[in-house]
């Protein structure tokens, strides 16, 4: 009996991945590997997570069927995956509903973040992360416009406006957007990267699967794309599963620059890649082994951090609380409610520890982001020439006490296409006009008031109007001047007129004042004196004055 008590708590654990790709078979590996590394070296631990692995088949319904069964039948305590991020919304609101812990390592659309559920851990790095390091590589080259290139489908449209405003951010207009479908021919790419070609801008930054981005870089390659002028910027999504790239392929992407998320090299990890390498030669000796990637790190630190806040969380016998329902109520209806979820969720939220992957910090319920690698595609793989970080930028050797750099020379040496070193000034003249022609009949240039119109720019350009734009009429002047003859008068205004006549009585009165002691001609009476004072003003507006004065201050009066 007491034998019995001491035995570890069996906490069952769902793993939902697509076990046809090889990164679904990557993840579930790691996840095994991490729980028995963790439990060797734990073995006093009081809880066992014991994993039921289904298969999503790669679609919504086949994950969303998995999970049912799981929270159903099995009754687990958390569920691992899936891989995209469509099947994952789905999952998150089942989880939600039984209130158990939907882990997710691979998905990545930003839309997950925007998901209010109290039972979603996002063990991966969410897309929108990796724009301001995408900007950064823009700022430093001082290109000036980009064209964005991506997948028609939710991984691919995601991130799409948070790089559109990082690149606004450092004054890099986006001109056009080329949009692939995930399906699309080989005729369909050719006629996109053509339509690529007779414009001016020669900067890209591809954002997609790597299945779809290899046809795209081979018929560039074909195409002469891959050449002198052509900058060529890859997003984590394609850089981290480089090594499962054909090397074929590889070879049609010389001189493209990636990002990635940056992973210490630690003994831990290099030992940790031998075992699982030499455990998938033991599974299937003739197979090929991908290398491993971020993702499956992502799994194996995933799985540490839940084990690690299944045993934090104290949990008692795992079991579900049975819902009231009819017997007519739909699966979705007749889900319990885990007991242990909420313990599960509280304890994984804010966990932190040194993975595999590096510093795996969860800060509610996200992993936060690391620095970047910054890598240039040269021969079969890819060599790193520099690194990004928040506070420092883009710097050549990781040094958190860097200061902040916004420009190339903190790069290493780089090949370009077209097997160049120096940058491409990201810009052409424009191939997409038609060839001047003289000596015929049609008109290949017109200088007038033309209207400028969506359609009519579909065939022609436009300069820059010469003239304000506007409706504009020619109309016959009205002439309202007069021609009298007293036009002469019109610049003498009444105020002048009033100010010199009372100047010159003022003159008048002055020098009578100064005269009519001494001098007859300006006593008698009062009203001779004055009629002299204005006399004597008019006649000195109108002709000289002819009257003797005696006073040498009336002189200067006078004369002043």
């Amino acid at each position: 009996m007491a034998k019995a008590q001491n035995l570890p708590i069996p906490i069952g654990v769902g793993v939902v991945l697509n076990m046809e790709n090889y990164v679904g078979e990557m993840g579930l590996n790691c996840i095994s590997m991490a729980l028995s590394d963790f439990y060797a070296a734990n073995s006093h631990y009081k809880t066992r997570i014991q994993i039921n692995p289904r298969d999503s088949k790669g679609d919504v319904v086949g994950a969303a069927a998995a999970a049912l069964d799981l929270l159903k039948n099995v009754e687990v305590e958390a569920i691992i995956g899936p891989l995209s991020s469509v099947q994952a919304k789905f999952m998150i609101n089942l989880g939600h509903k039984a209130q158990v812990p939907t882990i997710t390592f691979s998905a990545t659309s930003p839309s997950l973040s925007s998901i209010r559920s109290p039972y979603f851990v996002l063990t991966s790095l969410n897309d929108s992360s990796q724009v301001e390091a995408i900007s950064a590589i823009i700022q430093a080259f001082k290109w000036r416009e980009v064209v964005l290139i991506y997948m028609e489908n939710e991984f691919g449209e995601g991130v799409i406006p948070f790089l559109t405003d990082a690149l606004e951010q450092v004054n890099a207009h986006v001109p056009y957007r080329s949009v692939i479908p995930p399906l699309a021919t080989d005729d369909q790419i050719v006629a996109e990267l053509y339509k690529l070609m007779s414009m001016p801008t020669r900067v890209f930054v591809i954002h997609m699967l790597t299945n779809l981005a290899s046809r795209i870089f081979t018929k560039a390659k074909e195409l002469g794309m891959m050449s002198e002028d052509y900058a060529w910027i890859v997003t984590d999504g394609i850089m981290n599963e480089l090594s499962s790239i054909d090397p074929s392929v590889i070879g049609s992407m010389l001189g493209v620059i990636g990002i990635k998320p940056y992973v210490p090299k630690t003994k831990e990890l290099d030992n940790f890649t031998i075992r699982y390498k030499k455990t998938l030669q033991k599974k299937n000796p003739t197979a090929l082994t991908p290398d491993l990637n971020i993702f499956g790190l992502w799994a194996y630190d995933s799985a540490i951090a839940l084990a690690m806040a299944v045993e934090k969380g104290r949990l008692t016998n795992p079991r579900f609380k049975k819902q009231n329902v009819s017997i007519n109520s739909t699966d979705l209806e007749a889900l319990g409610v885990s007991i242990n979820g909420l313990r599960i969720i509280q304890a994984l939220s804010n966990t932190s520890f040194t993975g595999l992957s590096g510093n795996f910090v969860l800060i509610d319920g996200q992993l936060q982001s690391p620095p970047y690698q910054i890598l240039n595609v040269i021969g079969p793989g890819a060599r790193v020439i520099g690194y990004w970080t928040k506070e420092s930028g883009i710097v050549k050797e990781l040094n958190f006490k860097s200061k902040y750099t916004k420009t190339y020379s903190s790069f290493g040496s780089i090949i370009w296409p077209g097997d160049r070193t120096s940058p491409p000034k990201g810009w052409v003249i424009p191939t997409n006009g038609k060839k001047l022609r003289i000596g015929v009949p049609n008109y290949d240039a017109v200088a007038g008031d033309v209207t400028i119109v969506a359609n009519r720019s579909q065939f022609v350009d436009f300069t820059l109007p010469f003239t304000e734009s506007g409706v504009s009429m020619v109309v016959p002047i009205k002439d309202y001047k007069s021609k009298n003859a007293w036009v002469f008068l019109k610049p003498l205004t009444w105020e002048l007129w009033l100010t010199s006549f009372c100047s010159f009585v003022f003159l008048g009165f002055l020098i009578w004042i100064l005269e009519h002691r001494i001098n007859e001609d300006f006593r008698g009476p009062p009203w001779h004196q004055v009629g002299m004072i204005f006399w004597f003003a008019f006649s000195t507006m109108v002709f000289s004055n002819k009257r003797e004065i005696e006073q040498d201050n009336s002189n200067q009066n006078e004369e002043g």
